[in-house]
């Protein structure tokens, strides 16, 4: 049988459990058992913009009211019906909260293959990818938990901080970053850390996850929510919205005005507080979505430079966050359902240390 987990699409701290059966495999299917995956604030980020971005639509359920909430991690080959895909190989990707998975594989390669699955075709080829383990150039087996919890968000981090350069940081002088305690956004300040001549990097986190911002010495800046008008107003800023709180976002349009050369959404961390984005002063906020700069990067670079890229700011990353001496990261590694649900119940709430990611397994 395979076990569900999945929550209601208009409030997500409500879930269920509920059972399938194994099924039976198709011409070029595969079935993948779900070892262990993450879930972070990027996965909340998932479930509230699950309609606007079609997140729901990757993993459908047999009712409309529930959805799974795609999840990043590692699974392994149990049964196979497609050439070049053997049982016993793992697999990083994008996966339901479930206990198996059942793709349609394409595309085979000694890198991975493509889920070609009817109801993904039209969904960005990123999230569809599954990527070997044993030819990955990012993976170690010793640092599967890092690469559950890290990996996806970095893969944000480097396409937004790439995307702002691509752009000559809208002539900016420093860049604003909210929940600036989240992996997403402090992937961010650390790639933007290693450009020369970039501009400034501020953290803006709450007072009571400041000294933990301030000591990954990636940030030129930490500042409290509460301190926001101590910054000079008349310089040139890109907001980086990590939080999706719409009090927040009018208080630094309202505070920048036209100083404020480009603002952009990136998650929505603070997901009782979303709002919309209309009549603000200075520019209107626009949405980044990750893989259309993907999309443009293989297209200029092409797929093996892009990995070199990506690789290379990854292992300058790695580096940092797993400091013998202070590591960014903490995992935590938690087993069965109740675990699963309590879990995802304190990263909905925003009751996780900033320090810790997590890392979930059915068994």
């Amino acid at each position: 049988m395979i076990e569900h987990f999945t929550v209601r699409r208009n409030n997500p701290t409500q879930h269920r459990w509920s059972t399938s059966p194994l099924p039976s495999l198709g011409e070029g299917e595969v079935l993948l058992a779900v070892d262990s995956f993450s879930f972070t604030a990027n996965n909340v980020t998932y479930a509230m913009f699950g309609e606007r971005m079609k997140y729901w639509e990757f993993f459908p359920t047999d009712d409309t009211a529930y959805g799974t909430i795609p999840v990043w991690g590692f699974a392994d080959v149990v049964a196979s019906s497609a050439e070049g895909v053997s049982v016993g190989e793992r697999f990083y990707g994008y996966y339901p909260m479930s206990t198996h998975l059942v793709v349609k594989a394409s595309r085979v390669s000694a890198h991975g293959f493509t889920d070609a699955a009817p109801h993904r075709a039209e969904l960005p080829i990123i999230y569809n990818q599954y990527i070997r383990s044993s030819s990955d150039s990012m993976y170690r087996k010793d640092r599967e938990g890092e690469i559950a919890i890290l990996r996806p968000l970095f893969a944000t981090s480097f396409l937004l901080e790439d995307f702002l350069a691509d752009n000559a940081f809208f002539g900016a002088a420093q860049v604003l970053l909210s929940s600036a305690s989240s992996k997403t956004a402090y992937g961010t300040a650390s790639c933007l850390a290693h450009r020369d001549h970039g501009p400034s990097v501020v953290g803006l986190t709450s007072t009571a996850n400041a000294e933990f911002v301030r000591s990954l010495g990636c940030y030129s800046n930490v500042i409290s929510y509460e301190d926001l008008a101590t910054l000079d107003a008349n310089v040139p800023t890109i907001y980086c919205d990590f939080a999706g709180n719409a009090d927040l976002r009018a208080k630094i349009h309202t505070h920048f005005g036209d100083a404020l050369k480009y603002s952009c959404s990136i998650g929505g961390t603070h997901w009782d507080h979303l709002g919309g984005t209309r009549d603000l002063p200075g520019p209107r906020p626009t949405l980044f979505f990750a893989p259309s700069q993907a999309k443009k990067r293989v297209g200029e670079w092409g797929p093996a430079e892009f990995q070199t890229q990506l690789t290379g700011a990854w292992d300058r990353f790695m580096t940092n966050v797993s400091a013998p001496s202070t590591p960014w990261l903490n995992v935590v590694t938690s087993t069965g359902q109740d675990a699963i649900a309590s879990t995802v119940a304190s990263v909905i709430k925003g009751g996780v240390a900033p320090r810790d990611g997590h890392v979930l397994r059915f068994a």
